[in-house]
C-alpha cells in the first residue's frame, strides 16, 4: 500500500529563465506563479515533504512566503542546458542528506500553475495502481491538430504526415503531449536511469488547463485568459 511510502515533491525553479524573465515568480492571479504549485503540493495528503529547488535567493524567499522552508540552494544544474531531471536528482540528493531516504519523488514544474492538489493526488493513486516505476503527465491535443503539421522553408510547406491530410479530423487518431505538471518516479528508478522516461513508464492524462505549461508570452496570455474565464 502506497500510504507507507515516503514521498518527496520537488519543485524545480531556477532563476535564469530567458523567454520570460523571472518566469517562476511573475504575478499570476494575484500571487507569484510558484505559489500555485506550492499550495497544490501542500494540499496533497500523500506528499510528506515539499522542496523548492532553486539557485535564486529571491525565489527562495518568495517560496518561503508560501509557508515552506527552503533550507538550501541548488548547487549544480542551474543553467539552461541541463535537463530538469538532472536538477531534480541534485535536489533529491540534497534532501536525502538532510532528511533521510525517500521512496517516491514527484517533480512539479513551477510554470504549470493550474493542476491542483486533487489532480496530484489522483496521479499518485494511478501511479501505484498501474504498478509502474515512473509516470509522466500528458494531455490530449485539441484544436491544434499535429496530424496536419507542416514545415515551411522558403515559403514552401511540407506536410509531416501527408497521408493524414486526406482524412477528416474526426477520423484521425487522438494524439497526446507530455506536460511538466506531474512527473512521478520511484527514487531508485530515477537514480538508475537519470530520467523519468524509464523503460515502460506509464502515462497520466489530465485536462489541458491542468497541463498548461507557461514558457513564453503566448502561454502567459493563455493562462491569463483561463483566469478571466474562471472569474
Amino acid at each position: 500500500m502506497f500510504l507507507d511510502k515516503k514521498v518527496l515533491a520537488i519543485i524545480p525553479a531556477r532563476g535564469g529563465s530567458k523567454r520570460i524573465p523571472k518566469k517562476n515568480i511573475i504575478p499570476l492571479g494575484g500571487k507569484p506563479m510558484i505559489h500555485w504549485t506550492i499550495e497544490a503540493a501542500k494540499s496533497c495528503s500523500y506528499i510528506d515533504r515539499v522542496l523548492v529547488s532553486t539557485d535564486c535567493i529571491e525565489i527562495k524567499q518568495i517560496s518561503e512566503e508560501a509557508g515552506i522552508k527552503v533550507p538550501f540552494l541548488r548547487e549544480t544544474a542551474a543553467d539552461d542546458v541541463s535537463p530538469v531531471s538532472e536538477a531534480t536528482l541534485v535536489a533529491l540528493q540534497q534532501a536525502e542528506e538532510r532528511w533521510g531516504e525517500f521512496d517516491i519523488v514527484i517533480q512539479l514544474m513551477a510554470n504549470c500553475p493550474f493542476r491542483g492538489g486533487d489532480v496530484i493526488s489522483e496521479g499518485i493513486e494511478q501511479f501505484f495502481s498501474d504498478n509502474r516505476a515512473s509516470q509522466i503527465s500528458y494531455f490530449k491535443y485539441g484544436w491544434m491538430n499535429p496530424w496536419w503539421a507542416h514545415t515551411i522553408e522558403h515559403n514552401q510547406p511540407t506536410a509531416l504526415f501527408p497521408e493524414k491530410l486526406k482524412k477528416r479530423s474526426q477520423d484521425l487518431e487522438d494524439l497526446f503531449c507530455p506536460t511538466g505538471a506531474i512527473w512521478i518516479s520511484e527514487v531508485s528508478t530515477l537514480k538508475q536511469y537519470k530520467t523519468f522516461y524509464s523503460p515502460e513508464f506509464c502515462t497520466y492524462v489530465i485536462d489541458w488547463i491542468s497541463a498548461l505549461d507557461i514558457d513564453d508570452d503566448d502561454d502567459l496570455l493563455m493562462a491569463q485568459a483561463v483566469l478571466n474565464l474562471r472569474k
